[in-house]
């Protein structure tokens, strides 16, 4: 247990230290719709350039007085290792109105009243004032807990879910909500992430409800669901938000990932085609999934150029490099990869001539003066023999 508190306060710090450098701006929308103003929390990425072309996913957090900060500060820790995409995120600050803001009816248990304004200030309002003020990209992310965990839902039922991801911590489900969920999730055509979580120190009567509602969406049959469950063990209603938060980004962002052992193995060695035609498919269909477009990392570089190593495949290598020297003109990893090509090639002359360039170069993550010194020496000596 004290392994565990110390684990969460050290988390809980690193947060805390990482949104020093990612402090949220606090805004103020005039609604139509709720008739006054309402306050807003807005995280923008660390290297948010609003004269870019490039767009980031939005993600809208309910409950925003208390569940914007997690938010927040998983989204920057996690996208500062690029484990994850920078992303916008917005959080509604709502302590005061909750209630209303998630009213149902009893009977049809739909929004209702302030409830039905509250839904449709999210996407009348509240979506075109950041689409228009900032670079949020058409990938959006909801986010909710306990009553609000429950709202998030109705957005599915839109003809065109403006939502492509639903994160539901400990949702108070609305009776016959269960039922309703399978019948849209059964029919979606696009892509929607859902990830859903409870504890078994949770509230007893929501635990009960959430454990039969993933029972049912467990069983479903639809390729467009990506769907996801954890039952926390020492986790009650409040402490299984830090949890889940962490999990549910992975699920949602797995595909952006960085290529790492399990998927090196399993899937670019074993792979129909070439190492290079992996990653382009890699890269692919993150912009197909996400709408937006990856830069290539140094990471998913040294693993496609070790399988083409491995595989002996110069041809993926070769194209590896011309990718590099397009995307990072003024890097060692230019000069590096392209070193390597000529040298898996047997054109030891040129290796070296590449090498040598690496040295008036900019250094890497992993490339720096003293790897390219080494490459050098080693290529000489060969030459020399």
């Amino acid at each position: 247990m004290f392994r565990i508190k110390n684990f969460h306060i050290l988390l809980i710090a690193l947060f805390i230290g990482l949104n020093i450098q990612a402090q949220a701006i606090y805004k103020t929308i005039d609604s139509y719709k709720l008739d006054g103003e309402r306050e807003l929390k807005i995280q923008l990425p660390r290297n948010y350039n609003p004269e870019e072309k490039r767009t980031y996913p939005l993600i809208v957090v309910l409950d925003g007085d208390y569940l914007f900060e997690p938010i927040a500060g998983n989204i920057d820790y996690q996208s500062y290792w690029e484990d994850i995409p920078d992303c916008i995120v917005v959080g509604i600050k709502q302590a005061n109105t909750r209630i209303d803001d998630f009213y149902y009816d009893d009977d049809s248990n739909f929004p209702l009243h302030e409830g039905a304004d509250f839904y449709e200030f999210i996407g009348a309002e509240l979506l075109p004032f950041i689409e228009e003020n900032y670079k949020a990209s058409n990938f959006r992310i909801i986010v909710g807990h306990d009553l609000s965990a429950n709202f998030i839902n109705y957005y599915l039922f839109k003809d065109k879910p403006m939502f492509r991801a639903y994160i539901a911590l400990s949702p108070d489900l609305a009776p016959k909500i269960t039922d309703r969920l399978k019948q849209r999730i059964e029919i979606l055509e696009q892509e929607t992430f859902y990830y859903m979580a409870t504890g078994d120190a949770d509230l007893k009567a929501l635990r009960a409800s959430i454990l039969e509602t993933n029972t049912v969406i467990s069983a479903i049959e639809n390729k467009k669901l990506f769907y996801q469950f954890d039952d926390f063990e020492d986790a009650n209603h409040y402490s299984l938000v830090g949890r889940g938060i962490p999990k549910a980004l992975n699920q949602i962002f797995g595909l952006f990932k960085p290529i790492n052992t399990k998927e090196y193995n399993e899937k670019v060695l074993t792979f129909e085609g070439s190492p290079y035609d992996y990653l382009v498919k890699k890269y692919e269909d993150i912009e197909y999934f996400y709408g937006f477009e990856k830069k290539l990392i140094e990471n998913d570089i040294r693993a496609i150029a070790a399988a083409s190593n491995k595989k002996d495949d110069v041809e993926s290598l070769g194209k590896l490099s011309k990718l590099i020297k397009k995307i990072y003109p003024e890097s060692m990893l230019n000069a590096y990869y392209s070193g390597m090509y000529y040298e898996k090639e047997g054109n030891l002359r040129k290796a070296l001539i590449r090498y040598k360039s690496g040295l008036l170069l900019q250094p890497s993550q992993f490339i720096d003066k003293e790897i390219m010194l080494d490459k050098m020496y080693e290529i000489q000596e060969l030459l020399n023999d």
